[in-house]
C-alpha cells in the first residue's frame, strides 16, 4: 500500500499561498551561482555533478514551487517537475512563466506513483530533500524513479541524513524552531543501504556539520544578497566542514548528505 500523501499535500500548499505573495524572478545573481558551481554547499554541489545540462531531459522529483526547475530550465535543459502539493505546482507554472522558460519546464501534480512518467525517458533524475518524506515507501518510490531513467542517466539527491544518533539527540536540545511534514526523518544507515542496493557504485559526499551555523548567520538563508561578510563567513564555515566531512571518520557529523550514481 502506497503513502498517504494528504498530509504533505497540505503543508506545502500553505506554504505556497505565503510563498506566492513574494514571487519574483529568478535573481540573476542566483543564476550566475549555479552556472559556475562550487563544491562547498549541497546544491552547488549538485548542480557541479550535472555539468552543461543544454539540450538534457531531466526529472525534477518534489519539485515544490520550482526554484530548481526554473534555474535548471534557465540553463538549458528541458525540465519535468512532479509534486503532490497543488499550491506548489500552481506556483511553479508562474514562476516558469514569470522566467520565460515555460516552455522548457512543464509541471505534474501527482504522487510519482501516479504520475505516468514515460519509461526510460530521462538523462537525468534530480532529487532536492523529498526521499526523506517517503522513507516507509522508499523502495517502491526509488524503483519508480529509476524506470523513469534511460540507461546511463545520472541520479543526483541531496538529502538531510541522520549518521550519529547522539549529535541528533544534541539538535533537539537546541531551541530553533524548524518546519515539519507528518512523519519526516533524516536518511538513516539502513535507508543509505536501500540507495546502494538500487543504485550500483553510488557515491556520496557529506556537507553542514559547523554549516548548520548558517542559520544564525544569514537568517533568511538568501546567500546571495547578504552582506558580503557574512557570505565569506558561512564559506569559511562550509570550508571547514568539505575537509573534515571527507574523512570517513568525521563524515557521520553532516547533516545533509549528497548521493549521486549512474542508473544501469
Amino acid at each position: 500500500m502506497h503513502k498517504d500523501f494528504s498530509g504533505e499535500a497540505a503543508f506545502f500548499d500553505r506554504w505556497a499561498d505565503e510563498n506566492a505573495k513574494r514571487l519574483a524572478p529568478v535573481d540573476p545573481a542566483v543564476l550566475a551561482r549555479y552556472a559556475r558551481p562550487g563544491r562547498l554547499y549541497p546544491k552547488e554541489y549538485c548542480f557541479r555533478l550535472l555539468g552543461d545540462v543544454r539540450g538534457k531531459s531531466i526529472l525534477d522529483v518534489g519539485c515544490g514551487e520550482g526554484e530548481d526547475a526554473v534555474i535548471l530550465a534557465s540553463l538549458g535543459a528541458q525540465v519535468t517537475g512532479l509534486d503532490v502539493s497543488a499550491g506548489a505546482i500552481d506556483l511553479a507554472r508562474r514562476r516558469a512563466a514569470l522566467n520565460g522558460v515555460s516552455g522548457r519546464a512543464r509541471f505534474v501534480c501527482a504522487p510519482l506513483q501516479a504520475g505516468n512518467l514515460p519509461e526510460r525517458s530521462f538523462d537525468v533524475l534530480w532529487i532536492d530533500n523529498l526521499l526523506h518524506h517517503v522513507l516507509d515507501d522508499l523502495e517502491d518510490t526509488l524503483e519508480a524513479l529509476l524506470r523513469a531513467a534511460r540507461p546511463g542517466a545520472l541520479f543526483v539527491c541531496s538529502e538531510p541524513v541522520n549518521l550519529s544518533p547522539a549529535l541528533r539527540k544534541i539538535r533537539f536540545l537546541v531551541p530553533v524552531h524548524t518546519e515539519v511534514t507528518p512523519g519526516e526523518r533524516p536518511l538513516e544507515k539502513g535507508d543509505l543501504a536501500v540507495l546502494r542496493a538500487l543504485v550500483p557504485g553510488l557515491r556520496k559526499r557529506h556537507f553542514t556539520c559547523l554549516g548548520r551555523l548558517t542559520r544564525f548567520v544569514i537568517p533568511d538563508f538568501r546567500y546571495e544578497s547578504a552582506p558580503r561578510w557574512r557570505r565569506l563567513l558561512c564559506d569559511g564555515l562550509h570550508a571547514v566542514d568539505r575537509l573534515l566531512l571527507g574523512l570517513p571518520f568525521f563524515e557521520a557529523l553532516g547533516g545533509m548528505g549528497v548521493f549521486h550514481g549512474r542508473v544501469s
